[in-house]
């Protein structure tokens, strides 16, 4: 299966450019005429770049399903509600884990996640509950441990729930759920590499990661803490999140990751790492390695705040390796520097010069995916909001599950994703359950089977603003 497009152009991006390869996309879709930003300058080459994305006859041995009842009380099955996190002082659970779900692993990942392992904690609010504590709705804050502490103290009474979370982590979960079964093709093998402490919390992640069939594969930072996120959602579905880094927030390159990444078809970056001391410098190894490998790099832009305080590192990294792009409508924009006048497709288009493979949701609007400056619409799925946090998430994976069954078909790459976002956005809680990513891939089957000899996109389903 060839998955090839050349692309023969390379644009600087906005305001000191660090933009100097040009990437293909393994990707079967027309060619589409490209008319630069007006305000971009045009300098041609020709640097073909092949991305070995699909081995789809290698064979894998798939690690064993295991339970660790000492950290939580689910089943292998759970879908990370209602958790405890115990007492873990000796390490016993780490090391019964390891010892469990390391001794097999699969020859290459298809998915190989680089981002924060946090663990949240959520919970439903009321606005009056914010007001109380000075937070403003709908916002995103690197808090210390004693605002930690004090926002905990004000929900004790309250009913929330543990979950190993993370923006990154609830994509891989949603991805490896999605192609845990022979769907559509073989299962498929998803891993994370991040930073957690050996604290409790540390062996709770990765137990419940585990347990996903996510494989953890770092080690936990001895005498660390782990990180944690506070999520208050309100009636109107909108979420506030409070983000303690915890101090195992360093992510090192070391010899392990360098060779899991060489056996890896897509590496992927959650954009909140450029918030951790020095990361850049383990960013960029990975996305290097990644790319000498020939496997694809996918960025995720996370929060516009953390684009404007990095905002060259994320150019840095997007220019020179990445094949794919997540952001939402907000963070499309703070990329390209545009204003909150600027239309999501035109952040979209804007982008797509850039980047093979431009996403961006833009809530319940719908969204739009961009390549080679055309961007093209995709309707919402129709859905009741219960609570939108996870819903960016789960629209990722389902672009992830699409080009690793080999959907070629844009508008149906899209379809996919924004019916697994649905599914999320009407249930509370983030993670896309077990039982609901069954019936999804089951749905799926006939369109991935159908599209794999589709190329075309009709003019219609290009978006004109």
């Amino acid at each position: 299966m060839s998955f090839i497009e050349t692309m023969s152009f390379s644009i600087l991006p906005p305001t000191s450019p660090p933009c100097t390869t040009t990437k293909s996309l393994l990707f079967t879709v027309p060619l589409f005429s490209l008319s630069p930003h007006p305000s971009s300058s045009l300098k041609t080459h020709q640097i073909p770049t092949t991305y070995s994305l699909f081995s789809c006859s290698t064979r894998t041995m798939k690690a064993p399903r295991c339970s660790f009842s000492r950290l939580s009380g689910g089943g292998e099955d759970d879908d990370d509600e209602d958790d405890d996190v115990d007492d873990d002082e000796d390490g016993e659970g780490v090391a019964e884990e390891e010892e469990m779900g390391a001794s097999v692993v699969p020859e290459r990942w298809d998915v190989l996640g680089l981002g924060q392992a946090m663990v949240d904690f959520s919970g439903m609010v009321d606005d009056e509950f914010l007001e109380r504590l000075g937070l403003e709705k709908g916002t995103r804050k690197v808090v210390n441990h004693e605002e930690r502490g004090r926002v905990l103290q004000a929900m004790d009474g309250c009913s929330y729930k543990a979950a190993a979370g993370g923006s990154l982590s609830n994509s891989l979960v949603a991805l490896a759920r999605l192609g845990g079964q022979s769907i559509g093709g073989p299962p498929l093998n998803v891993a994370m590499a991040g930073s957690v402490g050996s604290d409790p919390l540390g062996s709770f992640y990765r137990t419940k990661l585990r347990r996903a069939n996510v494989n953890f594969l770092s080690a936990p930072v001895k005498d660390g803490t782990t990180g944690t996120v506070i999520v208050l959602t309100t009636p109107d579905a909108q979420r506030t999140m409070l983000a303690y880094q915890g101090t195992s927030s360093t992510v090192d390159y070391d010899a392990c990751l360098a060779s899991t990444i060489s056996k890896t078809n897509i590496l992927v970056v959650e954009g909140y790492l450029f918030e951790l001391p020095d990361t850049i410098r383990t960013i960029t190894k990975a996305c290097r390695e990644a790319h000498r490998n020939g496997s694809l790099v996918a960025v995720t832009a996370s929060d516009v705040s953390c684009i404007e305080r990095h905002y060259d590192d994320f150019w840095e990294i997007i220019g020179n390796y990445a094949g794919i792009v997540f952001a939402n409508s907000e963070e499309a924009r703070a990329l390209c520097h545009f204003s909150s006048k600027e239309s999501p497709a035109s952040a979209t288009r804007y982008l797509s010069h850039f980047v093979p493979l431009v996403s961006v949701t833009d809530g319940p609007k719908g969204s739009y995916i961009g390549i080679k400056g055309e961007a093209v619409y995709i309707p919402p799925s129709p859905c009741v909001p219960v609570d939108t946090c996870g819903a960016g998430d789960a629209y990722a994976s389902g672009i992830l599950y699409s080009f690793l069954r080999g959907v070629s078909d844009v508008k149906g790459m899209g379809t996919l994703a924004a019916k697994v976002a649905a599914t999320v956005v009407r249930q509370q809680g983030t993670r896309l359950r077990v039982h609901d990513a069954v019936e999804l891939a089951e749905s799926f089957a006939f369109h991935l089977n159908s599209s794999a000899i589709r190329s075309d996109i009709g003019s219609d389903h290009i978006s004109s603003l």
